[in-house]
Order: structure tokens, then sequence, then C-alpha cells
């Protein structure tokens, strides 16, 4: 398994390109809204990161149609967008997007609740991020892969969730897919050993149901199979010596 180490350039290309990220983050955040298409939201988002004279790491990805993935209640992840997809009261919208800048990737997702939603929903949408922050504390070299991974699911765990099996984290860098994979549950292996200088994707994916989960006929969109909603939260981060350093973030965005 080849995994990149980044250099020092290498890596202020990737907080650049993550704080661009970051920026399309919160402007979709702003906008996003009951009676807007999800097709509106790609809009947005690409809108943002091509002002910043960067490229949608998505569109055309694997032949991947849009810029921004916009995931509705029981999708995880990969929904298309589209004008017929109308966000409704109550729905938690995931939105997965990366930026490239001079060549280098950021990869990240945010899952926004719209007004009227269940305080069980909230409480999953929280709980999946909390999990995030759980999952990169064990992200320090010396440590497994499998470190992060149980952290993840441990903590989504003990509120009864399921933890999405079928889809994982990974290295990002030159490519928006690099080794190592990086599971939100403890498989047979321990995975790599982390070092410094090691960038990848933390995204736990989590169900309210079961982590059992479906493609649709577009051959994109994930669905749980007893159609529960989901929650997507992801970060790009580095490894360091002095702990894990964010990368997908920008000066007065929250996180």
């Amino acid at each position: 398994m080849a995994v990149s180490i980044k250099s020092k350039a290498e890596i202020e290309l990737m907080k650049e390109a993550g704080r661009i990220l970051a920026i399309t983050h919160e402007e979709m955040r702003k906008q996003i809204r009951p009676g807007m298409s999800t097709y509106e939201i790609d809009r947005i988002g690409e809108e943002v990161i091509r002002s910043y004279n960067c490229i949608p790491s998505f569109l055309n990805y694997n032949g991947y149609p849009a810029s921004i993935c916009v995931s509705i209640n029981e999708e995880v992840v990969h929904g298309i967008p589209s004008k017929k997809r109308i966000i409704q009261e109550g729905d938690i919208v995931s939105l997965d997007a990366g930026v490239i800048y001079k060549g280098y990737h950021s990869d990240s997702a945010r899952t926004h609740i719209m007004p009227g939603a269940s305080k069980e929903v909230r409480q999953l949408v929280k709980v999946t991020k909390e999990s995030f922050f759980k999952g990169i504390e064990q992200a320090v070299p010396g440590n497994h892969i499998s470190d992060i991974s149980r952290a993840v699911q441990e903590y989504a765990e003990s509120f009864g969730y399921g933890v999405v099996r079928d889809l994982v984290g990974h290295g990002v860098g030159a490519k928006l897919h690099e080794e190592p994979e990086v599971p939100n549950f403890v498989g047979k292996r321990r995975g790599i050993k982390l070092c410094a200088g090691m960038t990848i994707a933390v995204e736990p994916m989590i169900a309210m149901g079961t982590y059992e989960v479906y493609w649709e006929d577009d051959d994109w969109t994930v669905v749980t199979e007893d159609n529960l909603p989901a929650s997507h939260y992801e970060n790009t981060i580095l490894i360091t010596e002095n702990g894990p350093e964010i990368l997908s973030q920008a000066p007065g965005i929250e996180l």
C-alpha cells in the first residue's frame, strides 16, 4: 500500500483548497431552505468553487453528473441533484463537496437540519458530527487507522445507531481518493500505522436504524435498507506530530 506523505508545499495547497471548500459549504448553509430544489444547491456550490478559479472535485468523477452530492433523509451519500427534488420542512440534507486547487483536493460534508425536524433526527445529526471528533482524537502518529474507526463506531453505536459498512473514508491529496481506506467501523485488520504528513478524509456515515444500504437505479444514490434517516459529516485532516489538523476549514466559519 503506497500512502502519500505530503510535503510542506503540498499541505499549503491543500489548506487553501480546504479554505475555499469551507467557504463553499458556508454559502450553501446560508441559502439552503425548504422549497429549494437540490439542483439549486448544486448551482450555488459550483458557482462559489469556480469563483475562486477552482474546479469541483466531484463533477464528472467516475461519471458523477454534478458538483455537489445532495442527499436527503434516508439517502446516505451521493444523491444526484435534480430540479424535481424539492427540500421539505423536517428534512435533513447532507451536502458532500470537494475542491481542486492547483491540482490538490479537499473533501468535506455537512448535514443540515431543516425547520420542523424531529428531536430524534436532530440528535442523529449531532452525534454523527461528534463521532467525527471522537475519531480524530485518535489520529496521531503511532496509532493505526483502526483506532480512528473504533472511536467513531463505539461512540455512534452507544446511541443505538448503525454505522454504515459499505462506504469508508480515504486518503486525499493529488487524487480525490488515495490510500489508505479509513473505515468508520473496526474490521479484521488494524490498518496502516499513522505518521506525520498523511492527509485523510474521515467521514462518519451514521444511520438511525440498520447500517445496511442499497444503491438506487441511478447507480449513485446510497439509501438505508430500512428507509430511516442517515447523517454524514466529513473533513480532510492532516496528521501532525502535535495531533490532527483539520484542513477543510476557514477562519470565522463554524466546523
